[in-house]
């Protein structure tokens, strides 16, 4: 007899106790298994104790506050770190990313962008590693050839342009900052500027997207990077 898979543990980190148990509640109506944490300090206690499948986290908070927990779990290995971030605090999502947050969700919020946020990096978090090709609507990327099929026919992308189209996709469903590009396709070299990764992307879209002024595939996220938000096609 098989037996149903266990649900997945949540981890809810956040000052704000009427915050804190809506989150819960609406997690659990969800299916998750959750428990909660007041601040980053406590949060990593349960985090340590309780081995959560993702940690759902605020930023601004006392005794130690998100930016530390997340460094922390991210010393501790790759599970799923979803930040909430105030409205307008662009620095702050992108010094959450380049710690290793994997996704951010700006308050005030929808229950249903939260949701569609977790279930993604739960399921990223479930495939791990990447297949040799992956397939999406109308679009093809054979990693091991170095090949990209768009609407049926092959478009050559020079060396930079695959780098970053292959780490987006490595990261789909994830926003990926203008540092993490420079530092993973350029490898930090001094002198490449945002205005350089911008000029790549939009010649890279200009050769996979329909439309290249409205991406399907690699969307913006303003101030901070690119998303790559297309889902793989089933096997």
């Amino acid at each position: 007899m098989t037996h149903p898979p266990s649900p997945a543990r949540i981890l809810v980190v956040d000052d704000d106790a009427a915050i804190r148990h809506a989150l819960v509640a609406e997690l659990t109506a969800a299916g998750y298994e959750v428990e909660e944490a007041r601040d980053g300090a406590e949060g990593f206690r349960a985090f340590e104790l309780s081995e959560p499948d993702l940690v759902l986290t605020d930023l601004a908070m006392p005794v130690a506050d998100g930016f530390d927990l997340v460094r922390r779990i991210r010393q501790q290995g790759a599970t799923p770190v979803v930040v909430l971030s105030v409205r307008g605090s662009d620095a702050d999502k992108i010094r959450a990313l380049d710690l290793g947050a994997d996704d951010f969700v700006v308050k005030p919020f929808s229950v249903a962008e939260l949701l569609a946020r977790v279930r993604a990096q739960l399921r990223r978090s479930a495939h791990e590693a990447p297949a040799a090709v992956l397939r999406f609507p109308d679009l093809t990327i054979d990693r091991e050839r170095r090949q990209v099929v768009v609407e049926g026919r092959e478009v050559r992308l020079t060396p930079t342009e695959f780098a970053i189209l292959d780490l987006l996709t490595r990261e789909a469903g994830k926003p990926v900052t203008i540092r993490q590009i420079i530092g993973r396709v350029w490898g930090g070299a001094p002198g490449t500027s945002p205005d350089v990764v911008r000029v790549h992307v939009g010649s890279l879209r200009r050769k996979i997207e329909p439309d290249p002024s409205s991406p399907r595939y690699v969307v913006t996220e303003p101030w901070v990077g690119y998303r790559f938000v297309a889902e793989p096609l089933a096997p």
